[in-house]
């Protein structure tokens, strides 16, 4: 078994309101020298198999049609090994 993770993050260009409250918040809770903040979303995909490329194209549709908007957002995907649970 595989974990695929799919970032997902606005476009530099795009203004991030949240990440700009968080970043604004930081100093007035102790946490100084933070010069920007960007927010953005992970997906966590457990997959069956092997993840060869053909796993890996289907993933990279699913998050390019569906987990990200690709007109403000990146998004890149990698794998982690899962290690399986012992019984």
């Amino acid at each position: 078994m595989a974990r695929v993770v799919v970032d997902v993050m606005l476009k530099p260009e795009i203004l991030d309101p949240q990440g700009q409250a968080v970043q604004r918040a930081l100093p007035r809770l102790g946490f100084e020298g933070i010069s920007d903040v960007r927010q953005g979303k992970r997906f966590e995909l457990e997959v069956d198999g092997p993840v060869d490329d053909a796993a890996l194209a289907r993933i990279h549709e699913l998050a390019e049609t569906f987990l990200a908007n690709t007109v403000i957002e990146d998004f890149t995907v990698k794998v982690e090994e899962v290690a399986e649970a012992a019984k």
